[in-house]
């Protein structure tokens, strides 16, 4: 997994590992891990926490220091309040330059609510960017999956992007990113994107022209798949560890079969 990162780094434009408290429910143990594997390959760490004031993800990302810290399903200028309170509470003002917050758009209502919402992060110590999640918003909009690059969709994320470019905010955009997903990012990234993202691999917008991005995003999958391969096996060996003394316990004893 190393050596994965490592290569996407020199060779992708690979810019940090991410997880997510909300979607994956990733737990502490496997977080602490995956920053070990993330920070020799010398990248950082991207958190979503697991909700908008999700207070101890975010006590818990300060304390091991990761560099992006996403809030999900941001819909309303009320939520983000609610967020930039939440970080400005746990994070020192001489700490928050150095960890970038950013909030999920993922919702036809955070779309409607794009210009406010922008308004919002644009305060004294807001929130320093958008992730444009697809898939959620596809699913919002009643729609399959698979349209997440429709031209409808490209659009709409374009026309963010054009907002984001103009408040100075950064454009994140995750959901379904494939190779299939590469002419919508380049639409989007002609007018602005800062970085685009798997389920665990972020890339630079520059990435979009490196010749064999395609390659790239290979490398990402196989990070994935390692990484959930290292999970089940890690947690196999948890659930197996003590099997042999329950099995001697229980012929010694007979317990779970005695009335009480």
């Amino acid at each position: 997994m190393r050596d994965l990162l490592l290569k996407g780094k020199e060779a992708y434009g690979v810019v940090s590992v991410k997880a997510e408290f909300e979607a994956e429910g990733t737990r502490m143990d496997e977080l602490l891990r995956l920053l070990d594997i993330a920070r020799t390959a010398g990248l950082p760490v991207t958190v979503k926490i697991g909700g908008c004031e999700a207070l101890r993800d975010l006590y818990e990302a300060r304390q091991i220091g990761v560099r992006y810290i996403v809030a999900p399903m941001v819909e309303t200028p009320y939520a983000l309040s609610k967020f930039i309170d939440a970080k400005n509470t746990v994070y020192p003002q001489e700490e928050r330059s150095d960890t970038g917050f950013l909030f999920n758009m993922e919702t036809i209502t955070g779309y409607y609510n794009r210009e406010s919402l922008i308004t919002e992060a644009t305060k004294d110590e807001g929130a320093q960017g958008i992730v444009f999640g697809r898939s959620d918003f596809v699913g919002s909009l009643g729609r399959p999956g698979d349209s997440i690059n429709d031209v409808d969709v490209t659009k709409r994320i374009s026309e963010v992007a054009e907002i984001c470019r103009s408040a100075d905010l950064e454009l994140v955009v995750g959901g379904g990113v494939s190779i299939d997903a590469l002419s919508a990012l380049r639409t989007i990234a002609d007018i602005h994107l800062s970085r685009f993202e798997t389920r665990k691999i972020i890339f630079g917008s520059a990435a979009l022209d490196v010749p064999n991005i395609e390659k790239g995003l290979l490398n990402a999958a196989h990070f994935e798949i390692l990484w959930l391969l290292n999970k089940r096996d890690y947690y196999s060996r948890i659930t197996n560890e003590d099997a042999r003394r329950i099995e001697t316990l229980e012929q010694r004893w007979r317990v779970l079969g005695t009335p009480i």
